[in-house]
């Protein structure tokens, strides 16, 4: 008897090797993210998206609030074109980074999502910056709109 696993069969290993290798490309992880502050190599631009208001209640530390409605020319045009710009939001359950992320690539300018957002952040245990951080982690189970 075959697994529901095994029920469709893994992908030869050079297509896994392609999909997966093009996924770093496009993605990083909280832990990767929180490393390279700590190591103090910020070659990038953390770059929360949800609305002011959830980016005041808590946020990663470094991040700056920048929700993709503002990511036009005009308002990137301080950023250099070879600014990588890391991108994320409330969670796995919101888009709102991967909006951005459009908004950005289709500027020309690299990006890459930061999986798992705000949820991923605290799921790994590092803690968030902003004027309302424990009401933030509170309200966790409850939720707190991104407003992305």
């Amino acid at each position: 008897m075959t697994s529901l696993v095994r029920s469709i069969p893994a992908a030869p290993s050079a297509i896994a090797l392609k999909h997966f290798s093009q996924r770093l490309t496009l993605e990083t992880d909280c832990s990767d993210v929180h490393a390279s502050q700590q190591d103090g190599e910020l070659d990038f631009v953390l770059v929360d998206v949800r609305g002011e208001l959830a980016f005041a209640q808590g946020h990663v530390p470094g991040a700056i609030n920048m929700p993709h409605r503002l990511m036009t020319a005009e308002y990137l045009a301080p950023y250099p074109r070879d600014t990588l710009f890391v991108v994320y939001c409330a969670g796995p359950h919101c888009n709102g980074a991967q909006r951005a992320a459009v908004k950005l690539a289709a500027l020309e300018y690299p990006v890459k999502e930061m999986m798992g957002g705000v949820m991923g952040w605290l799921d790994e245990g590092f803690s968030l910056s902003g004027e309302q951080v424990q009401q933030q982690v509170q309200q966790r189970e409850g939720g707190i709109a991104c407003a992305c």
